[in-house]
């Protein structure tokens, strides 16, 4: 239970969070922003505060992160309030917005979450902040992070957030067990993932599944993306490519090949146990699938298979109400916060992917003997997805799972799944109309 307490905290896949510490401006005035906002060097002391849904080591690193910011920046003081999980975050901010001048002055967050705050004009656009060469980078390009990170942090293409706790999705698998069956690489293509299941399922005389994903809604998006068809409300749910996305997996649970979690809500547990040889989950999970398999076998992480993965995990967003200080103050914290030595630290201790691209080339994390993935990043991350932050997304989106969970429920019982996807459209349709 402990193991798949802490799997869960490093979950972050698309998912909501909401939690009950208290509202603080930080102590200081806060005042409306506006285009004639100073952006200048922090030169009087200054307190920001920041919420987040950090729990765990994530936590813990944050919180000497945040100590070490504060001794190069004597004059910032950062208070840090978490929020509970990320629906409890989530539904935080949620409330709050309805009394802009109680809200943080920067969070962690979806940009989902935001899209009724970018409308409203209750978010800073950072643009001015990055371009500025004494409080930012002078630059998008200067600031070293992924072009594609960026971009997945802009609602209607205007920059309101900065990458900052990134994942993205990954095949783990069990090497012995793939050299036991005479499978001699991982498999980097759908059609290649559904051949070795198949070989693992059989040769192990059906005692181990060949593989499985954590994430439903993941599952479906990226089988979309890679047929060719962006998320958005023009998918046809009961259309040809959408039931040759589903059907791949549901076919494969029939034949008990492929298993999704299930119960157990992730497939780490399984996967330690050795009851399934490969599953797709997030990066941010290698440290406790690390614990988990401990001595009993080697296991090793690759590139999701097909061509596209999932970019996930928060960014850091500004609200406007904050004063002029104050925004320079927490801008200040963000460009740390993204800096490659902190990214290097944040990354070696918590799993998450360095959102430096400095950070991710460098020898000391790519020569990582503590996790496999950094050696595989570059490949794994050759491209990126994001859900499109437009209007609903968020929301259709969070519905796939439920919705698929129910597909592949009938799938598990041998049933014909055409009801169960024809019942999911009707509920995939009015997630986007709502």
């Amino acid at each position: 239970m402990k193991f798949r307490k802490k799997l869960a905290a490093a979950f972050a896949i698309g998912l909501a969070l909401v939690g009950t510490a208290a509202c603080s401006n930080g102590g200081n005035n806060s005042s409306s922003s506006s285009s004639s906002d100073k952006i200048a060097k922090v030169k009087k002391t200054t307190n920001i505060v920041f919420w987040h849904g950090m729990t765990g080591v994530q936590q813990a690193t944050l919180k000497k992160l945040t100590q070490e910011f504060e001794s190069k920046n004597p004059k910032i003081k950062v208070k840090l309030e978490n929020q509970g999980a990320y629906n409890d975050l989530q539904a935080k901010i949620n409330s709050t917005l309805q009394s802009p001048n109680n809200l943080p002055t920067i969070t962690q967050a979806y940009p989902d979450w935001l899209f009724n705050a970018a409308k409203k004009n209750m978010l800073v656009d950072l643009t001015p902040y990055i371009n500025n060469k004494e409080v930012g980078w002078g630059s998008s390009k200067a600031s070293d992070i992924k072009s594609a990170l960026l971009d997945g942090a802009k609602i209607e293409g205007k920059q309101y957030g900065i990458p900052f706790n990134k994942s993205i999705e990954v095949l783990t698998y069990n090497a012995d067990l793939l050299k036991k069956y005479g499978i001699k690489k991982a498999p980097a293509t759908m059609d290649e993932l559904k051949k070795d299941s198949q070989i693992i399922y059989k040769k192990s005389n059906h005692k181990v599944v060949g593989a499985g994903f954590d994430s439903l809604s993941n599952y479906y998006t990226l089988g979309m993306k890679n047929e060719g068809v962006d998320f958005s409300s023009k998918i046809d749910f009961t259309g040809n490519t959408s039931k040759k996305v589903i059907n791949f997996y549901a076919d494969g649970i029939k034949a008990g090949y492929f298993r999704v979690a299930g119960s157990e809500h992730y497939l780490s547990g399984p996967f330690a146990n050795q009851k399934v040889a490969m599953y797709i989950g997030t990066s941010a999970g290698e440290g406790f699938v690390k614990q988990g398999v401990g001595n009993k076998f080697t296991y090793d992480v690759a590139p999701r298979p097909g061509k596209y993965t999932m970019s996930q995990g928060t960014d850091i967003y500004m609200f406007k109400h904050a004063s002029a200080d104050q925004k320079s103050a927490a801008f200040t914290y963000i460009k740390f916060l993204t800096s490659k030595a902190s990214q290097l630290e944040w990354a070696n201790a918590t799993g998450y992917i360095p959102v430096s691209q400095a950070a991710a080339d460098s020898a000391e994390y790519k020569d990582s003997k503590k996790l496999k993935l950094p050696a595989k990043l570059e490949d794994a991350m050759a491209n990126l997805y994001s859900v499109p932050i437009i209007k609903n997304a968020g929301a259709a989106y969070g519905n796939l799972n439920p919705v698929m969970q129910n597909i592949f429920a009938a799938a598990q019982k041998g049933q014909n799944v055409d009801n169960a996807i024809k019942s999911g459209k009707a509920k995939f349709d009015a997630a986007w109309k709502q």
